[in-house]
């Protein structure tokens, strides 16, 4: 049995400036409500943080020394000096006019062509963050994993199983054996029968969706790889991932739910690990694809055609 232990702690390099507004709206909700202050006042005011020293921080926080230090190594840096340097950064960026201002929920009554164009702006904003935020680290290793597994078990409920179908059929048109399971006790099941040098891979924006972290948990426990694609990566699911792939998401709003959001950065996420999958199985892969390509313009074609 393996060892079971937090893959949600910050690997590799500090986050870039680019990807520390996505890491803070990605962190907020799992925080202490002082440690959400922090991480608040530095997404607000970021140029306004960096000239602050943490005691500076923490007075205008109202918070102490060692909760804004916390907070900066929970963003994933060693200490506030990294934070502050980040911090400058995203200031400078932010006014170089390639960080526009959030836009406001969709209303009511906003007409058709505003609404368009606020979903528009949450979309791109939502897949910059997450792959700002993407640990290429963390998803180069799942990409390996999945390209020389004998099998591939996906679980995901409601939005995210869409997305585990997915994720399932781009790789068995690539030759792999993959399958999505949306039904929590088929999923189990499956789980069951999986063994070292297969893979299995949680979707779960919330990472705490019960009938999704139990058959990773299984898999784990028999050894398959784990892979958690979540927008929490403090979030329960992570204890059973050998592997954690973080999403972001936008505002949620009364029009706009949750789930929109995820379903969007969990799309940019499997097909990040579908495309690297595809490359490093090439020879195979290629070959795969143009007959499923070939086999589906086959049957579209009328009979009277052929």
């Amino acid at each position: 049995m393996k060892e079971i232990f937090n893959a949600s702690q910050p690997t590799g390099l500090p986050p870039a400036p680019a990807a520390l507004a996505a890491k803070v709206r990605t962190l907020t909700p799992s925080l202490t409500r002082s440690m959400q202050r922090v991480a608040e006042a530095v997404a607000d005011n970021p140029a306004g943080c960096a000239a602050l020293t943490v005691t500076g921080l923490a007075e205008l926080t109202g918070t102490s020394e060692a909760t804004v230090v916390r907070t900066a190594r929970l963003l994933g840096y060693p200490g506030y000096r990294d934070l502050r340097l980040a911090l400058a950064g995203l200031a400078a960026h932010q006014q170089s006019g390639r960080a526009p201002s959030v836009t406001a929920d969709i209303a009511v009554d906003d007409p058709i062509s505003e609404v368009v164009a606020k979903l528009a702006y949450d979309e791109q904003q939502t897949l910059a963050d997450t792959a700002a935020g993407l640990d290429t680290v963390q998803l180069a290793a799942a990409v390996a994993a999945a390209a020389t597994a004998r099998r591939i078990d996906v679980y995901g409920v409601g939005a995210s199983s869409l997305v585990g179908m997915d994720l399932a059929q781009k790789l068995l048109r690539i030759g792999l054996i993959a399958h999505a399971h949306a039904d929590p006790h088929l999923a189990v099941t499956n789980a069951v029968q999986l063994r070292s040098g297969d893979v299995a891979i949680a979707i779960t924006h919330s990472g705490s969706t019960g009938d999704v972290i139990e058959p990773l948990r299984v898999a784990f426990e028999r050894g398959a790889t784990t892979v958690a694609i979540t927008g929490r990566p403090d979030g329960p699911v992570t204890q059973y991932a050998d592997h954690v792939l973080t999403t972001s998401t936008a505002r949620e709003s009364e029009l706009r739910p949750a789930a929109m959001s995820s379903r969007t950065s969990q799309l940019l996420v499997v097909d990040c690990l579908f495309i690297g999958v595809a490359q490093r199985t090439y020879e195979t892969a290629a070959p795969a694809l143009a007959a499923s390509y070939e086999a589906l313009a086959h049957r579209h074609t009328p009979r009277n055609a052929r």
